[in-house]
């Protein structure tokens, strides 16, 4: 009956829509993430959608990486005083930064989308059989896995288009190499009239320096750690994307795929994420360990920069602060599913915590970040880093 079906196990909403009961079919049993469409859709965010792809970089600019890359190396070595093994630089397309981003941080993203598979704190009362309602709530649970997997692959492929190279984003990764995105840096360069083998060299000197702080074991499982308890925190709202369909204009005056693209362009909806109280009171320790670990890379950036580029320095390094300014909601959404609020504001109190560090105790102080999995400042600590010099005895 009728009335009964929206108790009865055996109820298919949309057992009169062969359209929808073909793509319920081939959606089955693909897990909580798509990662066909993760990718995909990361190609097309690349790509911009042209047919012929991108285009490899060229043999030139690898051979003017080559001969800068020893330089860079000699310097952030000096500076940083780290003595691991030399990574291997990759230079990439912003396609390939996007599909190796993608798998170096599946763990992280197959943890989210398990933590939006689980209900949120939600009012589960029943409400009365609405067939409507039943067909959409159908139509969000089938297609979860594959919104997953478009969201994701789109953000990252978005993310790609303006990386210049793999600690854009500051998570950790297992990779032995460091990703640079040639063309980005070039095409940097040219935007803001910058010396093109200076400003190649300061994105050499940031990822080199990104790559020595997560060489160092504590700290990157501490980060890791922080960043997969926030993924694994999040619950979602089952009624969000259900509403969203249910909202969706369909008339004769509009084009039905159009509607429903609009409705799927918002991450917030399309993914459902509600901020948990675990995550609350996660935040202030995450945002603490990433200020810190963010201003310490950026200041010695700035004093191999100065070793290597001398005046354009400056202006390479207000330019990529003004660029991160610039960059809109849609450009850090992943960092802020992995928890990761990289805002100037942020980035300027982890600069004050390592200049309070060095003028209490001296740049050889922040190898002491570094030290143990517990090195990183607490919230109070990197408000004011005596108290953190105090906790490790410096």
């Amino acid at each position: 009956m009728a009335d009964d079906a929206g108790r009865d196990p055996e109820f298919d909403p949309f057992a009169n829509l062969p359209l929808f009961g073909d793509l319920a079919k081939a959606l089955q049993g693909q897990g909580p993430l798509n990662w066909d469409a993760a990718r995909q859709f990361a190609a097309l965010a690349t790509s911009g959608g042209s047919p012929g792809g991108e285009a490899n970089v060229e043999p030139t600019v690898r051979i003017a990486y080559d001969r800068l890359v020893p330089i860079a190396e000699m310097h952030v070595r000096d500076v940083t005083g780290f003595e691991g093994p030399a990574p291997r630089l990759e230079l990439v397309t912003p396609g390939v930064w996007a599909q190796r981003t993608l798998e170096d941080y599946r763990p992280l993203f197959t943890e989210l989308a398990v933590s939006l598979a689980r209900p949120g704190d939600v009012d589960d009362t029943p409400a009365p059989h609405d067939p409507m309602m039943a067909m959409m709530a159908g139509l969000s649970q089938m297609m979860a896995p594959a919104m997953m997997g478009m969201s994701i692959g789109s953000m990252v492929g978005r993310l790609g288009t303006r990386a210049f190279g793999q600690y854009d984003l500051p998570v950790p990764r297992t990779s032995s190499s460091v990703l640079v995105v040639a063309r980005t840096v070039d095409q940097f360069a040219d935007e803001w009239s910058l010396p093109l083998d200076e400003m190649r060299l300061w994105v050499l000197a940031q990822e080199l320096i990104g790559h020595s702080v997560y060489s160092h074991t504590p700290t990157r499982e501490a980060i890791i750690s922080l960043v997969q308890r926030h993924v694994g925190a999040f619950r979602a709202d089952p009624s969000s994307v259900s509403e969203k369909l249910a909202d969706l204009d369909l008339g004769t005056d509009g084009d039905p795929m159009v509607a429903i693209q609009q409705a799927f362009s918002d991450p917030e909806v399309l993914l459902g994420a509600v901020r948990s109280p675990e995550q609350v009171a996660l935040a202030p320790v995450l945002d603490a360990a990433t200020a810190a670990v963010v201003g310490y890379v950026d200041y010695m950036v700035d004093s191999v920069a100065a070793r290597l580029i001398g005046g354009d320095a400056l202006r390479i390094a207000e330019a990529v602060r003004r660029r991160r300014i610039e960059a809109g909601a849609e450009d850090v959404f992943i960092e802020r599913l992995l928890g990761l609020q990289v805002t100037p504001a942020m980035v300027q109190r982890g600069k004050n915590f390592v200049a309070g560090v060095v003028d209490r105790a001296g740049e050889a102080a922040l190898a002491s970040l570094f030290a143990t999995d517990s090195s990183l400042p607490t919230p109070a600590e990197l408000e004011a880093p005596g108290l953190w010099l105090a906790r490790i005895e410096l």
